[in-house]
């Protein structure tokens, strides 16, 4: 459209086109007086405004010029107008084909590449967010746990993944640490880091009771980025907290929640005991999250996640972790010595509810090896009579002078002595209470 509109814009302004074989060569052309007013008035063409401006003024000047240098000869004047009307002619045919010809052939859509889309606009707490997966995504590996299974038929011995977990790298050194159930029965580990690249794992130690594992893998020191260590200790409800894992096969997927409860207690999977002061967050922690990293929002450690509460087994918004302070005592003693010491009185009890049917509170000795720290001490285990009857055995009723009304009670004492120490037992023997002094020793297989 614009490029047909130009040749009436330029009829308007320009004189119209007379060949010289049209008249006679001695008729004067009649041309309308000079007026210089014609050229400040006229109006520019919206198109091209320099050209609709500068044609008509070439073109009334040299009339003008014409008239004033007229000479009685009228076959000079009229060949001078015929000579210039034609040139004019020509050349507003000329530029009209060259601007023409080069919008045709302009590729408008070249001019696209040039246009910029301006970058994504991030809220401030988006911005961190991003900043602290980036800056802990090559610390968290995926961990594949491998077992060897042997075929009923070919009697081969086959490599089988039973399962998968997450895990951070703890230092340079090339430990990385884990959740205990993560890695259990395990024959074979690998671990997967961020970048893909995979390395056999061997285990360090495991703490059964706290449901902790550190594992050793031979990296390059480049890829090993420890996770930065914080404290557990000044934790506040309602802090935003990030939880980094491989939910599902899905390595390095970021959830992120608020510290929903403090101090929470939970059963060890491997063994029942209880793990205090644990975190509980609304962070979506599903299967294959065990074992990753819980962060605070200046990206530092403060727990692990280990477990959820769900009938279904998929995350209903009640997850724990075990807090970093109880962690880093663990890694500290598995590093260096491979295992984690931990006191025991050497009995076996009975489950708290067949203590409440008796009407009692308390822990009921069941069993005391001889050769048990309980055993050399005097504790008195259940028995049978002559009759068949059972007579019951000694019940604990407090430890250096804190009240056992259940088996998770005596665990939480236990777990704030050392080995060697020297506790205190009060029990109910028969109508009467005693106290009996014990030496803790560690576990038989600790020796």
């Amino acid at each position: 459209m614009s490029v047909y509109s130009f040749f009436p814009t330029l009829s308007l302004h320009s004189p119209p086109f007379s060949s010289p074989f049209s008249r006679s060569p001695n008729r004067t052309p009649k041309l309308p007086p000079p007026s210089l007013t014609s050229i400040s008035t006229s109006k520019p063409s919206s198109l091209f405004p320099v050209n609709s401006l500068s044609l008509p003024s070439f073109h009334t000047l040299n009339f003008i010029q014409s008239k004033n240098n007229h000479v009685p000869n009228g076959n000079s004047s009229n060949n001078n107008c015929v000579v210039s009307s034609g040139f004019d002619s020509f050349f507003i045919l000329c530029t009209s084909l060259a601007l023409s010809f080069s919008l045709l052939v302009t590729d408008v859509g070249a001019a696209s590449a040039f246009v910029v889309t301006p970058p994504r606009k991030l809220q401030s707490d988006e911005l961190a967010t991003v900043l602290l997966f980036q800056d802990n995504t090559p610390s968290v590996v995926n961990i594949t746990n491998i077992a060897a299974r042997q075929d009923a038929f070919t009697l081969d011995v086959l490599e089988v993944p039973q399962g998968s977990g997450s895990g951070f790298v703890w230092d340079k050194d090339g430990h990385v640490v884990t959740n205990y159930h993560v890695i259990r029965g395990a024959s074979d580990l690998r671990v997967t880091f961020a970048d893909q690249s995979t390395y056999d794992a061997k285990v360090v130690g495991f703490d059964q009771d706290k449901d902790v594992a550190v594992l050793r893998v031979d990296a390059p020191k480049d890829k090993l980025r420890p996770v930065p260590v914080g404290t557990s200790a000044d934790l506040l409800v309602g802090q935003k907290v990030y939880a980094i894992g491989n939910p599902f096969g899905l390595d390095h997927t970021l959830t992120t929640g608020v510290i929903s409860g403090l101090r929470r207690e939970i059963s060890s999977a491997a063994t029942g005991r209880p793990i205090q002061d644990v975190i509980q967050t609304d962070a979506a922690i599903n299967p294959g999250n065990s074992g990753g990293p819980l962060l605070d929002s200046s990206g530092n450690l403060i727990g692990i996640n280990t477990a959820i509460y769900s009938p279904s087994g998929a995350s209903s918004g009640v997850g724990f972790s075990i807090p970093v302070d109880t962690v880093s005592g663990i890694v500290d003693q598995l590093v260096k010595f491979g295992k984690v010491t931990r006191p025991i009185l050497g009995i076996k009890f009975a489950p708290d509810q067949s203590v409440e049917q008796l009407g009692v509170s308390g822990v009921l000795v069941l069993d005391a090896p001889a050769n048990g720290p309980a055993g050399k001490a005097g504790l008195q285990p259940a028995k049978r009579d002559a009759y068949g009857r059972l007579i019951l055995g000694d019940i604990i009723t407090s430890v250096n002078g804190k009240k056992v009304i259940s088996g998770t009670d005596l665990y939480r004492i236990l777990d704030q002595c050392k080995v060697g120490d020297k506790v205190t037992v009060e029990v109910l023997r028969g109508d009467h209470k005693e106290k009996i002094p014990v030496i803790l020793e560690p576990r038989p297989d600790e020796l």
